[in-house]
């Protein structure tokens, strides 16, 4: 039954992605900024109902008052599709920094770049970086939130964490706070495995860490942060009355919290 629904939960996904772009395409690219996520958010919507009644997976997000109207840095852990859509619906007037091959996408590069988010190139990665600040640079000027996963890319619940100090220069250069979020997407909609899990994905955003800290000291509480809220949140779900599947490093990681 699992297999059934996770399968025609990611056919629904692909299908309603492929009839909203063509049919929101006449007018989607001729509506100005102010306007223009009306439409993406009802995409995500629609996902996330989809994934709530065939799925049977729902959310949960606290700390939603910590999220500024204003610029600012999100710095989210990263394990699932999830959290690219879902903060969609909770962030101001998001843009995210995110790798240039999805740009090049047909369809969906047209519509990433009509809301403007930031292409980098992780093979070159001083040239991202430049690239990063520039935009973030532009972004922060229009008051906009500028979204980055430290990690750089996916990791399943409970590995090992491995946060990219690139993240620094942006939050130095441009002076603004940063907003952790933890997760525990990656237990329900998890990138290495097929199926889709029922249960409640949990989500956290945490207090602002100001502007103005050194680089370890910056880069010492962002990771601690993070990743002390994803360990209460992974053990949240494996308290859970059904919990889900856990992978290895989820295992091996509510084994280390055992011991402590």
């Amino acid at each position: 039954m699992l297999i059934i629904r996770s399968l025609l939960f990611k056919v629904s996904f692909l299908t309603i992605t492929i009839i909203q772009m063509v049919l929101v395409a006449p007018i989607y690219f001729f509506l100005p900024h102010k306007l223009v996520w009306i439409i993406p958010r009802i995409w995500v919507r629609t996902v996330l109902w989809l994934e709530k009644y065939i799925a049977g997976t729902t959310y949960d997000i606290e700390g939603v008052e910590h999220l500024p109207k204003g610029a600012c840095i999100i710095a989210a852990k990263h394990q699932s599709i999830w959290e690219t859509l879902t903060l969609v619906l909770h962030i101001n007037d998001p843009t995210f920094v995110l790798k240039r091959e999805l740009m090049w996408l047909p369809g969906l590069g047209w519509f990433l770049a009509k809301v403007g988010m930031i292409p980098i190139n992780r093979g070159t990665p001083l040239k991202a970086l430049k690239r990063i600040l520039k935009g973030a640079r532009k972004m922060a000027m229009a008051n906009r939130q500028i979204v980055i996963f430290p990690e750089g890319t996916r990791q399943p619940p409970g590995a090992r964490p491995d946060y990219k100090s690139g993240i620094f220069p942006i939050y130095s250069e441009l002076n603004l706070p940063v907003i952790p979020v933890a997760l525990n997407s990656g237990l329900y909609w998890p990138k290495q495995y097929f199926h889709c899990y029922p249960g409640v994905i949990r989500c956290r955003i945490l207090p602002a860490i100001k502007p103005g800290l050194e680089k370890r000291e910056f880069m010492s509480r962002l990771e601690g942060m993070i990743e002390d809220a994803c360990d209460a949140l992974l053990i949240a779900a494996a308290n859970d009355h059904t919990p889900p599947f856990m992978p290895p490093t989820s295992v091996n990681r509510l084994k280390e919290l055992e011991m402590k």
